[in-house]
């Protein structure tokens, strides 16, 4: 198995507070890596680590290295071509004011595509992959912002896979989106670890236990540990907090 990323000694402060202590680890490609943790545990740090946007944050000091196959991602010259083959989803959905069609076709048009019928067909990829062509195919032409807050979020899903990103990272995208869309969401997520590697932040321990190949607990910026996901879910813990926080037990 081939490490898509590989993070070694990541250490990130805002001014003088510290997010993350030098924590080393590696996602291995094609693979969906479940994120868990208690709230300012780093988990979102992380993420907008790996696909730099932190530097746009006032004050932040990052140390340590990440690299993307293999290359360093600060030394990518390209850093909104890096931002391409990274798609992410955050917690609530941030629509752009535009049509249901025109959000997903944004990305694809901005990168040069002008084919009518080539949009169309990313268009209705996209939706069926976030579980929202059924719910908008007849209006298309309505702005996104009037969907309600779960399809919102599902718009959200759709326009970063019109990226066709290499790595996809989800920051508890299910926070805004009800327990059934939820899972049909997690079913396609399961077939897309097929086209990309998967990074799934995630406050529901039970949703990483049903879609991660492997888990990684963090905790006060630490990475308490990582392994397979059946490892870090069974009656065994390696680490005492995990198995704390796992079942409802922590703090």
């Amino acid at each position: 198995m081939r490490n898509k990323i590989e993070i070694e000694d990541l250490k990130v402060h805002y001014g003088d507070i510290p997010a993350l202590n030098g924590i080393s680890l590696n996602v291995v490609e094609n693979e969906i890596l479940g994120i868990i943790g208690p709230a300012q545990s780093g988990k979102t740090t992380l993420l907008k680590v790996i696909n730099r946007t932190l530097e746009l944050t006032q004050g932040v000091t990052i140390e340590g290295s990440v690299r993307l196959d293999g290359i360093d991602v600060n030394s990518i010259g390209d850093v909104y071509g890096l931002r391409k083959r990274i798609g992410m989803v955050l917690p609530l959905p941030v629509g752009l004011p535009l049509s249901i069609y025109d959000n997903v076709a944004f990305a694809p048009r901005t990168s040069g595509l002008r084919n009518k019928a080539e949009l169309d067909v990313i268009v209705e990829r996209c939706l069926q992959q976030a579980a929202l062509w059924d719910e908008v195919k007849d209006r298309l032409d309505s702005l996104g912002t009037k969907l309600s807050g779960g399809q919102q979020q599902r718009l959200t899903i759709a326009r970063a896979l019109s990226h066709q990103p290499e790595i996809l990272c989800l920051d508890e995208f299910s926070i805004a989106v009800d327990p059934i869309t939820t899972m049909r969401i997690e079913e396609v997520l399961k077939s897309l670890k097929n086209e990309m590697t998967i990074l799934l932040v995630t406050n529901l321990v039970q949703q990483a236990k049903r879609l991660a190949n492997r888990t990684a607990f963090m905790l006060n910026g630490d990475l308490v540990e990582i392994d397979d996901t059946e490892v870090i879910f069974s009656d065994n813990p390696t680490q005492q907090s995990t198995y704390d926080y796992i079942n409802g037990n922590f703090g």
